[in-house]
């Protein structure tokens, strides 16, 4: 435990933060996150959380500010840190999306959350005063990765074991980042126990409401024919469930999935005069593929 506080305190505060070091490191994180963006094998895992949530950002303010020296430098070294990292990240993927320039488009929501970095530094900095209502300036820092977490355990539960990394990532900051921050003992105890507290009942709220995907895999005529006389199966009921559902505004009948799991598994259609018919389908946490499956 000692061992983890003095790198706690390293990271918070022991740093040596000049400007060459701020701007190297802003141009390595665009990269990182341009490449977590592009890298096929890296979607719905851990490591595309960079691209679309805060977390990890925050992260980073935090080390800015604790390794700041005043009010301005913070707040200067967050803007030009965030106005560097942020574009970046889009310009390293142009070259390699399909939108191309396009792509850019994407930044001017970025921007303007950018712009708040500045009095966001500037106030973060009185998190090293040491006084209790340091705590109340961590406070949104917390909430906003104590949100991530509720996402990301949400996504572990569909998807095991994906995104546990980032789950524990999250865990760990919300509880520890007060250790790291602050000196007084009480702030620290209070911090953990609090952020520990929270963990453990965002976890439970997520255990008792696991997601489902409730989605229409495949209406009639499309990949495949079929109406209210057929019935549907899933080869691995621990997947979900499927039915064949009628709906009035196509006037015709849709496959549907009240699904629980990631995976791959097969779906089976029979007619009613008892012919078989599989498909191999193939579950994300937002989407389904549904494709014939191939004769062996």
């Amino acid at each position: 435990m000692q061992g983890i506080s003095i790198a706690l305190r390293k990271i918070f505060g022991g740093l040596r933060l000049t400007w060459p070091r701020l701007v190297l490191a802003a141009v390595l994180s665009a990269a990182v996150t341009a490449a977590a963006a592009l890298i096929p094998v890296l979607r719905n895992t851990s490591f595309i959380s960079i691209t679309v949530t805060y977390e990890i950002w925050i992260l980073f303010g935090i080390v800015i500010i604790m390794n700041s020296r005043s009010n301005l430098d913070s707040a200067f070294k967050c803007l030009v840190f965030f106005l560097i990292s942020q574009p970046l990240i889009y310009l390293f993927q142009v070259p390699f999306s399909p939108l191309g320039w396009a792509l850019i488009g994407y930044y001017r929501y970025w921007f303007a959350v950018t712009l708040l970095c500045f009095p966001m530094g500037y106030v973060g900095y009185w998190m090293k005063k040491g006084k209790w209502w340091g705590y109340l300036i961590l406070l949104p820092m917390i909430a906003l990765t104590a949100y991530s977490y509720l996402l990301y355990f949400s996504e572990f539960q569909f998807s095991m074991p994906r995104y546990i990394l980032i789950v524990l990532f999250c865990a760990f900051a919300i509880i520890l980042y007060p250790a790291g921050i602050f000196e007084s003992k009480g702030i620290r105890v209070f911090g953990m126990a609090f952020g520990a507290a929270a963990v453990a009942v965002l976890t439970a709220v997520c255990i008792l409401n696991p997601p489902v995907l409730s989605t229409e895999i495949a209406a009639n005529g499309e990949e495949i024919v079929f109406d209210g006389s057929y019935s549907v199966s899933l080869a691995d009921g621990s997947f979900g469930d499927v039915e064949i559902r009628y709906v009035s505004s196509l006037e015709d009948h849709v496959l549907h999935g009240d699904l629980r799991k990631a995976g791959d598994t097969v779906l089976t259609l029979i007619s009613p005069d008892g012919e078989k018919t599989e498909y191999d389908i193939h579950i994300e946490r937002s989407s389904v593929e549904i494709s014939r499956k191939s004769r062996e």
